[in-house]
């Protein structure tokens, strides 16, 4: 049996710069793309819907907006694929492991139809950049989906230790909200790139530097990691969606996803609608987004190693449950702000508490649950466990556009903030739910399987 290498901090390091890649790339569509495909500029922010001309606008189904339609499509495609991918990946046995061949092969597509989502649909003809910019968004979700999906799986395997999987998943969570922080960068890149490219093409210009940026972060990890080296991996024999079924029927699994899938729906909501509520609600420029957001960021990395240690000695349970309830509260104070910046700020420090805790914890719970799993079948299914979490709460993303999209269409403030008191009700119920999971009973299997 080939002896292999020990799994160190600064392996895990390594590791999560690919978290940072992907995150900037979905950062920009996300965060993005509904505000520059819809709503009217203004004086304030010229740049709000600067592409709204080359997509259809009025409803054409029910209330039902094409770029709402067109998201919710693409999260349902992706959570469709999530499986498929995971069981592939799963089941795979590549030369260079089960999961690094796909990094490696999709870094480079993925940044590319990230920037081909802003830069593509600009024909003169309105119908033929709906489809464009339809068929671009499912082929984003699907790179994403085969980048993201391999790489999930390695936060199980390269876990191998309860330390070693809350320190991957802290990590991981730095370089996520770094990515996803740096994408509100947009306008101000932008905007210092406006007299070279002009008003629409430094957006695109911008955008093209960040694929860039993130492409680059991707590869690193998938050409510097000999997965090999670290992992002795096998290939499962379940094929995908009996993997699926297999891993929804673990009650405590569900257990967890019931309160997930309720809080992603939540959060999309509250991210899709935070440049609207800061520039419609706040009436603050869009070019403050990033100052806003790099407060929210670093305050909750500096509260990272205060949430590392709280979950060693307390249980990450009840750090979720606190995280949960506290951005019920953030959620609720946008409902009712009011204008200034200072509204910005309140809220930026205000969610830096759950972003903190809810951006590391959730994955090392999967992480337990996968190594449970493992212990009990002695088969490794981790992809599959990543795959049917993402594949739930892609679910309520789908749902979660459908519904922010549909509701503020007459882009009115009261519409804005219908969507932030949903969130708040949502993550509330989320909150509540979460109290069935016990994560003591799996720690404790666990460590008495590890001993056996």
């Amino acid at each position: 049996m080939k002896q292999l290498k020990p799994i160190t901090n600064k392996l895990l390091w390594l590791f999560a710069l690919g978290q940072f890649g992907w995150s900037l790339l979905s950062g920009v569509v996300s965060n993005w793309m509904v505000y520059y495909y819809t709503g009217t500029p203004d004086a304030q922010n010229p740049n709000t819907g600067i592409f709204a001309t080359m997509i259809t606008q009025e409803p054409i189904l029910f209330k039902l907006t094409l770029i709402g339609l067109v998201m919710a499509v693409g999260r349902v495609f992706d959570a469709i694929t999530d499986p498929l991918i995971a069981g592939w990946s799963d089941r795979s046995d590549y030369k260079g492991g089960r999961r690094i061949p796909f990094m490696r092969a999709m870094a480079i597509p993925f940044a590319l139809c990230t920037l081909g989502i802003f830069a593509l649909p600009q024909t003169s003809n309105i119908v033929i950049n709906d489809a464009i910019l339809f068929i671009l968004l499912l082929v984003f979700y699907l790179f994403m989906t085969m980048f993201c999906t391999p790489y999930n799986a390695l936060i199980a395997e390269l876990g191998d230790t309860q330390q070693h999987r809350i320190n991957v998943s802290t990590y991981i969570s730095l370089t996520f909200i770094l990515g996803q922080s740096i994408s509100f960068l947009l306008p101000n890149l932008a905007g210092a790139l406006e007299s070279v490219a002009g008003q629409a093409g430094s957006i695109r210009l911008a955008i093209a530097i960040m694929s860039a940026i993130a492409c680059l972060a991707m590869l690193i990890p998938a050409f510097s990691i000999n997965e090999r080296d670290y992992i002795d991996s096998k290939p499962s024999d379940t094929k995908p969606f009996k993997s699926l079924a297999k891993t929804f029927s673990n009650g405590q699994f569900r257990r967890f996803v019931y309160s997930d899938v309720i809080y992603f729906f939540a959060l999309t909501l509250f991210q899709t609608g935070l440049p609207f509520y800061e520039t419609k609600l706040m009436e603050i420029e869009d070019t403050w987004t990033f100052l806003l957001t790099a407060t929210m960021t670093g305050i909750s990395v500096l509260l990272y190693p205060l949430v590392n240690f709280l979950a060693k000695k307390f249980g990450k349970k009840t750090l979720i449950i606190i995280g949960f309830f506290t951005y019920s509260c953030v959620f609720a104070i946008t409902t009712f702000c009011g204008k200034g910046l200072q509204w910005g700020f309140i809220i930026a420090v205000a969610a830096a508490i759950p972003m903190a805790i809810l951006g590391i914890l959730p994955q090392a719970c999967v992480a337990d649950v996968a190594e449970l799993t493992r212990l009990e079948t002695k088969e490794d299914r981790s992809g599959m466990f990543f795959a049917a979490r993402t594949f739930a709460f892609k679910m309520g993303q789908a749902l979660a556009a459908i519904i922010f999209t549909s509701m503020t269409i007459a882009g009115t403030p009261k519409s804005y903030r219908m969507t932030a008191l949903i969130a708040f009700i949502c993550c509330f119920i989320g909150a509540c739910l979460f109290f069935a999971y016990n994560e003591k009973k799996i720690l404790e299997k666990i460590d008495a399987l590890k001993q056996n």
